[in-house]
């Protein structure tokens, strides 16, 4: 597990249920989406929810094959009525109950499917939203980790050309880095940086450091005046630990 990465015990086995509402998702993000949900777990329920006998959703039908992306079909019975979030819900609860799964990845900006992700928490099982960054706000944080999918498609290079940008700083920013290290700092006012990214992950579940300009948390964490980050040994000859001291903490 990456030192920054969200501590999430057994998260590379979790079978998870992706479940797409494909009038309110963009195919062009599928890939890159499905790449994001390979590092919480296996895929095991692929499904995309539309009228495919749609012209409006003629640009899906590529993707779906490409990923093995099983399409649903639902007419639209009445106008203004959203059947499709209706099949979408009655799938997810029959996958709930069927007891295979681990958790559930909901693709879509629509805040109708905020008490079907409260449902499947209430469960006992994990829920990661995707949607843009439109998506309201009890939907986000209905969710265990809300994923903004512009964060997805940015262009990432291995080789950077230049500097990271500057940290655009920000009120609500330093309350949850503040909130999130302090709580998860020893008596040497040290914290485990994997702990602060489950701490921020609760905080708030739309927590994303690329939403800053960082591909990782660490290097949001270095690039702000307020923490310094170090390593130090295990003891056990294991990888050193990366930790974050909260300068203005008086520790």
């Amino acid at each position: 597990m990456a030192e920054d990465t969200i501590v999430r015990p057994g998260s590379d086995e979790l079978r998870l249920a992706v479940l797409i509402d494909a009038d309110n998702a963009r195919a062009q993000h599928l890939e890159n989406l499905l790449a994001e949900i390979a590092k919480y777990g296996k895929a095991s329920v692929r499904r995309a929810y539309g009228d495919w006998t749609s012209n409006q959703l003629n640009s899906w039908k590529n993707e779906l094959l490409q990923h093995s992306v099983q399409p649903i079909q639902q007419f639209s019975y009445t106008v203004g009525k959203n059947a499709t979030d209706s099949a979408l819900i009655i799938d997810a609860m029959d996958l709930l109950h069927a007891g295979h799964l681990d958790g559930f990845c909901l693709v879509s900006s629509d805040s109708d499917f905020t008490r079907l992700a409260g449902r499947i928490r209430e469960d006992g099982l994990v829920v990661y939203g995707f949607g843009e960054r439109k998506t309201p706000k009890p939907f986000v944080a209905a969710c265990d980790t809300f994923i903004y999918v512009e964060n997805l498609t940015e262009t990432q290079t291995e080789e950077p050309v230049s500097k990271e940008p500057a940290l655009k700083r920000d009120r609500q920013l330093d309350r949850l880095l503040s909130s999130a290290v302090d709580t998860a700092a020893g008596d040497d006012g040290r914290a485990n940086l994997g702990l602060v990214g489950s701490n921020l992950s609760r905080l708030a579940p739309d927590f994303d450091s690329r939403s800053w300009g960082y591909k990782k948390l660490k290097d949001l964490m270095e690039a702000h005046p307020d923490y310094q980050v170090g390593s130090r040994a295990t003891g056990d000859g294991k990888t050193p630990n990366t930790y974050v001291r909260h300068l203005k903490s008086g520790r």
